[in-house]
């Protein structure tokens, strides 16, 4: 997985309410002020929806920065593998006309399976 993909990923499993992910609240708290830390001035946002990582302004040294962060606080925790289990939800958000271009173009690249029926019902 790309270092971008993975830092934006851990922020959102840990500032997500999903109880079978393995990372305990009060680590999911720790890496994401952490991570805050790193790319903003301010204290974090205690509002739940407010509490998101903006990359857009940082350069590879921070982005450096947050995988260093968010993998050493991991393996302190003895955690080598991130777990959860949680149905895919319908977006809370429509996509940005600016987004559509790209969302067609990963349909494209993986798109959904093709329902196939049972075979031994079908006889």
């Amino acid at each position: 997985m790309p270092d971008l993909q993975f830092v934006l990923m851990v922020a959102a499993l840990c500032t997500s309410d999903l109880s079978s992910l393995n990372i305990p609240e009060p680590l999911r708290t720790t890496i994401f002020e952490r991570c805050w830390a790193l790319v903003n001035d301010g204290p974090p946002p205690t509002r739940a929806e407010e509490r998101v990582l903006d990359l857009r302004g940082g350069t590879e040294v921070t982005l450096e920065a947050l995988i260093e962060t968010i993998r050493s606080l991991l393996t302190a925790a003895g955690i080598h593998t991130l777990t959860w289990e949680h149905p895919p939800s319908e977006p809370t958000r429509p996509s940005t006309p600016e987004a559509l271009p790209l969302i067609e173009r990963l349909n494209k690249l993986y798109p959904d399976p093709p329902d196939v029926a049972d075979s031994s019902k079908a006889q």
